[in-house]
């Protein structure tokens, strides 16, 4: 294995904590604003490594920013949804937790 085989695995590797704390906020967090704060940001992180790491083992630049242009296009679905659920949320009269 080269250099960027290694340095790729592990840019995989550490995006997989990120994946598995956004999950662990949204059992753990009370309610779904913090909720929502927990997963856009940590699987935003979580994805975004595991692309570059992804782009960074298959060697081929076009591959990498085909991997890029999907982790810019999850991270502003990800902000769209997210401020929709909480709009939604608000509209039908969830409070935030400790209000």
């Amino acid at each position: 294995m080269n250099a960027a085989a290694w340095a790729g695995g592990l840019m995989v590797l550490a995006g997989i904590p990120f994946f598995l704390l956004g999950t662990l906020g949204l059992l753990r967090f009370p309610d779904v604003y913090t909720r929502l704060h927990a997963l856009a940001k940590a699987d935003n992180v979580g994805l975004g490594l595991v692309c570059i790491g992804l782009g960074i083992q298959s060697g081929s630049v076009a591959l990498l920013l085909k991997l890029v242009l999907i982790w810019v296009l999850m991270l502003i679905a990800s902000a769209t949804g997210a401020g929709l659920i909480a709009r939604t949320a608000l509209a039908r009269g969830l409070k935030p937790w400790g209000t």
